[in-house]
């Protein structure tokens, strides 16, 4: 709870910006068809599951991005690299003991790319200002998990998951914010639990 009130926080200073940002920017301002730019931020995720703390974990983001505008609506397409860590908790040597050792937690350290497709609505006036919502797939490129007996993946190759949040674009500035709630299992052991991802990411960028 206390790592997930600084998450609320930034969300809550995102949105309230909404209005700042429609009464600065004209309804007439010009807004090109096509824009392509980068970003970097931060990963707050966790995975869900009988064998996890709770809490979230911090973690980076980095990634580039095209944007399709037509009028009140468009296209944004992107490619993430996106760095996730879980610690799984003492469940887990019960329910999994022939792959973990006993004594400590233990942590996974997940790197994925991520690659979500989203439409984009401006708010208001304004054509700076876009809410977001999409899918995004992920696929895993390596996962590493201490202590471990056998040489087995836990994790599967990809995830699906489904995105939401907000995009403030100003004169080649980007920041924004966004919601992640997985909606794959991604335990790859047995059907024994259900591991789905969620993660908030911040970030901000630059825009051409």
């Amino acid at each position: 709870m206390k790592k997930a009130l600084p998450i609320s926080l930034s969300f809550l200073l995102l949105f309230s910006s909404n209005f700042l940002f429609a009464q600065k920017f004209k309804q007439n301002d010009h807004e090109n068809f096509f824009h392509i730019g980068a970003k970097g931020g931060i990963n707050i995720n966790k995975i869900q599951g009988q064998s996890y703390k709770s809490g979230f974990n911090y973690n980076y983001l980095l990634g580039g991005f095209m944007q399709f505008n037509f009028g009140r609506f468009g296209l944004q397409p992107e490619v993430n690299l996106v760095q996730s860590v879980s610690e799984f908790s003492k469940d887990a040597n019960n329910v999994y003991n022939d792959l973990f050792y006993g004594g400590s937690q233990k942590k996974a350290k997940l790197n994925y790319i991520k690659v979500p497709l989203l439409l984009n609505i401006n708010v208001g006036e304004s054509k700076h200002v876009k809410l977001q919502v999409g899918p995004q797939f992920g696929g895993l490129l390596k996962q590493a998990v201490d202590s471990l007996k056998a040489n087995k993946n836990l994790f599967k190759t990809s995830d699906f998951s489904a995105v939401g949040g907000v995009w403030f674009q100003l004169p080649f500035v980007n920041l924004g914010a966004r919601y992640e709630l997985g909606l794959s299992n991604v335990n790859d052991i047995d059907n024994k639990e259900k591991w789905k991802s969620q993660a908030f990411t911040v970030f901000v960028g630059f825009t051409l």
